[in-house]
């Protein structure tokens, strides 16, 4: 009998991939976990996870709050949780329950956000969430992770498996290109250096990682170099990599799917301030709630898309020069 063929994980949609996944770690490790606030089949868990192993699916039911807390009772008799909602429901709703049940008691639960920033535009500003990233990395004890393709996802969530800590992952839920091989390994501890050049540092993570790459590939036909740095891991933070990229460069361009206040490019310049001040250009949403719109259309509107990175990258090595 010919054995069925594997997932063609690049070729999914990365909830497809987070689902496929956590169902080959359950059946690794009985005792992982998955667990819904009613959204099982928005992220593709049900019916992925609930028919092959339903009795390591657990849905809460609209109560994201008591989810958190169901969660952490299983950490602390040893089992490994993962705690899927969108974004907005998975950090803001209870983001005291995660504080108190998971950080202080440094709980191994893992809080999986999908559709994070602009990703959630249909559903509009009650959903979206800009600051899922600022409000996990200032929590004591969170590790905080933003994988950019469906390779690197699954990479991340074998060391979230792996590992005892508590951790927040921000999932795209949205089929997004191959940046990385099948085979790409994840190390929290170090950012990925994708593109080389000496005239500005364009930093990004998550979402917006491919947008910088191709960019930085544009730029190079205008002979700007532009040395992209990807940071799968917002915390920790490689701050060896950033630090020796902007001494090289003189100017940093950030860019993610988030608000500009207090998420990867607050990472950044709080680093950059206290060690190796340089010109730094933040883009993403500024400081405003979201709408239900398209990508297309908030990127334009808030200016952090393509054409927009291209050209704070343009500016800033011109200043420089």
């Amino acid at each position: 009998m010919t054995p069925p063929a594997a997932p063609n994980f690049a070729d999914m949609e990365m909830r497809l991939v987070y689902a496929h996944t956590l169902s080959e770690l359950i059946a690794r490790n009985p005792d992982v976990y998955c667990l819904e606030a009613d959204l099982g089949k928005a992220d593709a868990s049900i019916p992925i996870v609930s028919t092959r192993h339903p009795a390591n699916f657990i849905n809460c039911g609209v109560q994201e709050a008591n989810m958190i807390g169901v969660a952490a009772g299983l950490a602390r008799e040893g089992k490994i949780p993962f705690c899927s909602s969108f974004t907005a429901f998975a950090t803001r709703r209870c983001y005291d329950q995660i504080t108190i049940s998971v950080a202080y008691a440094n709980n191994n639960v893992k809080i999986v956000g999908t559709s994070p920033g602009i990703t959630q535009g249909p559903n509009g500003g009650t959903h979206m969430c800009f600051q899922d990233l600022a409000i996990m990395r200032a929590m004591p004890n969170m590790h905080v992770y933003s994988p950019a393709d469906a390779h690197e996802l699954r990479a991340v969530l074998f060391h979230m498996a792996a590992t005892r800590q508590p951790t927040y992952l921000q999932l795209i839920r949205l089929k997004v290109p191959p940046l990385f091989p099948e085979d790409v390994a994840f190390d929290p501890q170090r950012a990925r250096r994708l593109h080389e050049g000496d005239d500005v540092t364009l930093v990004a993570t998550g979402y917006m990682t491919r947008f910088a790459l191709d960019a930085a590939r544009g730029l190079a036909a205008e002979g700007i170099g532009v040395e992209v740095l990807h940071y799968p891991s917002i915390k920790p933070f490689d701050r060896e990599s950033l630090l020796a990229s902007a001494r090289r460069t003189g100017a940093v361009v950030t860019v993610e799917n988030q608000s500009i206040l207090g998420g990867l490019g607050g990472a950044v310049c709080e680093i950059l301030s206290e060690h190796h001040p340089v010109r730094v250009r933040r883009l993403g949403v500024p400081d405003r709630f979201g709408e239900v719109a398209d990508p297309d259309y908030l990127f334009e509107k808030h200016g952090f898309g393509p054409r927009h990175i291209a050209q704070a990258c343009r500016d800033l090595a011109r200043r420089r020069n």
